[in-house]
């Protein structure tokens, strides 16, 4: 059981940082500073940075600020 558990954190640490690496691409293709993006989405910019490293865990609300900022989707339209 317990490396079932170790085996769900590495795979969460995995989605965060793909996530991060997704967002930091998207900021640097959008020529913004994350400094920028953490001011218009309401967080502190050491949080944001840390999202970006994918050692953040930002809850669902954050995510949708920064996608707002980003201009960018959440979620695919099917």
């Amino acid at each position: 059981m317990c490396y079932k558990i170790f085996m769900v954190e590495k795979d969460r640490a995995k989605i965060r940082k793909e996530l991060g690496e997704r967002i930091r691409k998207t900021r640097e293709d959008s020529n913004l500073t994350q400094l920028e993006v953490a001011t218009k989405a309401g967080i502190d910019v050491n949080y944001y940075a840390r999202i970006e490293r994918g050692l953040g865990n930002p809850s669902f609300e954050k995510l949708h600020d920064i996608a707002k900022v980003l201009n960018i989707k959440l979620f695919s339209d099917k």
